[in-house]
């Protein structure tokens, strides 16, 4: 048995059809409808954005001289192998304080010492020259090893050969017990080794810095 629709019914059905109909009628037109009204946008050039601060960005040569003097870009200093070498070492770190976790437990207590090369891997090697040997180095290195220079200006050389130079910083040098260059660092196992080269004889020119 049915029973007829009254009349708030009938025009909530009438009104529900409508919709429908505009909604099918919206999905026919897809993407070419627009709706209210627009405003168009116009965005920054960003280039042009990032030249105006550059242009604008103080002179640092000017306000801390030039950077061969800056604190910062000086190198550790080392001597000159007297002789090929090959030698490794265990770089062991001693705690100087507690390492406690979040409920105050101690998990490390001052004074522990371990190998960090238990827990990480070093992939690249580290090639440690004199800039008179950056040519060699920049042979010798692999694509992925990080070149470290003894003296001059790292940004000037990164420049000029197109490749990432560092500085050897005094950390570095005391934490590997470095004394010589040039010298490449890799690991080997749970140990760094360390192969140290003589300059360069006549009997083998293409072979060392």
């Amino acid at each position: 048995m049915t029973a007829e629709l009254g009349f708030p019914d009938r025009a909530r059905h009438a009104l529900l059809g409508a919709l429908l109909l505009g909604l099918a009628c919206q999905q026919a037109q897809g993407a070419t409808s627009t709706i209210g009204r627009t405003w168009p946008i116009v965005e920054p050039d960003a280039m042009a954005e990032i030249e105006a601060r550059v242009a604008d960005a103080p002179d640092m040569a000017a306000k801390f001289g030039p950077r061969s003097n800056w604190s910062a870009l000086q190198a550790a200093s080392l001597g000159t192998a007297p002789a090929d070498r090959t030698r490794s070492i265990i770089p062991f770190y001693t705690v100087d304080e507690d390492i406690r976790l979040p409920d105050g437990r101690v998990l490390y207590p001052k004074g522990f010492t371990f190998n960090p090369l238990d827990y990480v891997s070093l992939p690249q090697r580290l090639v440690i020259v004199h800039p008179r040997d950056l040519a060699w180095a920049l042979k010798t290195a692999r694509f992925t090893d990080f070149i470290l220079l003894t003296a001059g200006d790292a940004l000037d050389l990164s420049e000029r050969t197109g490749r990432p130079l560092f500085i050897l910083e005094e950390r570095v040098k005391e934490r590997l017990g470095l004394t010589v260059a040039p010298v490449i660092v890799a690991q080997e196992g749970k140990k760094l080794v360390l192969r140290e080269f003589a300059p360069e004889r006549p009997a083998d020119r293409s072979a060392r810095p």
